[in-house]
């Protein structure tokens, strides 16, 4: 939602030219807070209030605009402004903005960067897409092993205002190789002990992650350890960047939303939910919705293999809705449960086994209970009481099925390196649809031929 708290004072402080009060407006606040009132602004009205700040406020502020804000400015504004602007961002984020400008007007910008941001936008764009290479960012602060902790104050003071974070100190060799790190608290710690050098003070055991490795590897990492910041080293183990944990939580937020898209079977949107294009939008909803319409119309096929006993014992037909939203609720249900447990890490392929036994228990408890319900209710349909045990042998072997089928296949996706999340509710539904009217015919069929003779 829009705030519209300083809209009017705002856009009456532009039409006035009123330097000072603009410039007021842009130091006063938080640059969150800023950006936050700046919402309701035009494009070039925010770029406008902008000006009044100095160049790393302008970008800190312009950073927590939304992404669409930031591409309009970009894509208007005077090119050498909007270098000075970019050089002044987060090496990651200056990237992703890059990335996604067309590539006339960054050809535009480029150039006009100085010549080691250039260089260095132009090697993080050369990583691909989802890796901790794409994620990472190059402001960081590294040491020689060599210095002293006074030494080490003394460097640190000097980088810090040029650096992203300084959570962590990464002490490296002569060849950039990483050696150890130092956290910010162990250095204040050690101010008593000003001659001690990084070497003795340095942590040598690491977690670090590969350039090319999955995001989605490098956020469960981050996570486990419980880390501020993640360095990112390659095949020699020279220190190449550093992923922080507020890029990290982008990474958790797009991989649940990819996740949630993929359970309700729809391909993952590249854009948000109303900015994406409304026939690609359809598009990614359709293709999965045709497919799930064929698994239907293959039970409607396995129904009409079936007409015979349908026509002999008519309500049977009558408990076909039971019996199917019943298989497909159930492995809905499991598939949702392994699908969040192995994005936590609580579930992990090897315990199939144990996911196996919990869902085959949890199926005979669930099918007992609701067969017990279906059979009070077959009861009153039924031609008699021993025809109506068919409904609650379908309903327990059903469920069970439902139960199996949804904790296992996410897992077999898993161990198969594809995304479980492919394994979503509408295909595990459609699956158990099919073995679920198979059993309930074939259960029908052995009940009632005693029946029948």
């Amino acid at each position: 939602m829009v705030n519209t708290l300083f809209l009017p004072e705002l856009r009456e402080m532009l039409a006035e030219s009123n330097d000072s009060d603009l410039a007021e407006f842009c130091t006063a606040l938080h640059p969150v807070r800023t950006a936050e009132f700046m919402e309701g602004l035009t494009a070039n009205e925010a770029w406008q209030v902008l000006q009044h700040a100095d160049v790393a406020l302008r970008a800190e502020i312009f950073s927590y605009l939304d992404e669409e804000r930031q591409l309009e400015i970009l894509e208007q504004e005077d090119p050498q402004r909007l270098a000075d602007l970019v050089a002044e961002m987060p090496s990651d984020d200056r990237v992703d903005l890059i990335h996604e400008l067309e590539d006339e007007r960054a050809n535009e910008i480029l150039p006009l960067l100085p010549e080691a941001e250039r260089r260095d936008i132009m090697r993080l764009k050369s990583h691909a897409e989802e890796t901790a290479g794409a994620l990472m960012t190059t402001d960081f602060v590294r040491l020689s092993a060599s210095l002293t902790v006074r030494e080490a104050l003394d460097d640190l003071s000097r980088q810090a205002a040029d650096h992203e974070t300084i959570y962590y100190l990464y002490v490296v060799d002569e060849d950039h190789q990483l050696r150890g790190v130092v956290s910010g608290r162990q250095l204040i710690a050690a101010m008593g002990k000003p001659n001690t050098t990084m070497g003795e003070l340095m942590d040598t055991d690491i977690v670090t992650v590969q350039i090319d490795e999955d995001q989605e590897s490098v956020a469960e990492k981050v996570e486990r350890y419980n880390l501020l910041a993640i360095p990112v080293v390659d095949e020699g183990r020279v220190l190449m960047g550093i992923i922080t944990h507020d890029d990290v939580i982008d990474v958790l937020r797009d991989e649940l939303t990819e996740d949630v898209q993929r359970i309700a079977a729809v391909a993952p949107l590249d854009e948000g939910y109303l900015r994406e294009n409304i026939l690609t939008l359809t598009w990614k909803r359709g293709i999965w919705l045709t497919v799930l319409f064929f698994a239907a119309m293959l039970t409607m096929l396995l129904l009409r293999h079936y007409d015979v006993e349908l026509e002999k014992f008519i309500w049977l037909a009558w408990f076909i809705p039971l019996v199917i939203s019943s298989g497909g609720n159930t492995g809905s249900q499991s598939a949702t449960l392994v699908i969040t447990a192995l994005t936590s890490g609580d579930v992990k392929v090897g315990d199939w086994r144990t996911v196996a036994r919990r869902e085959v228990m949890m199926g005979v408890l669930l099918g007992g209970s609701l067969g017990t319900i279906g059979y009070i209710f077959a009861l009153f349909v039924a031609p008699s009481a021993y025809a109506a045990i068919t409904i609650p042998i379908t309903v327990l072997l059903v469920i069970s099925s439902g139960a199996i089928a949804g904790g296992l296949l996410p897992l077999l996706f898993k161990r198969l390196e594809l995304d479980p999340a492919l394994m979503s509710n509408p295909f595990v539904a459609g699956i158990v649809d099919i073995l679920g009217i198979m059993i309930y015919i074939n259960v029908a069929r052995i009940v009632l031929s005693g029946v029948a003779e």
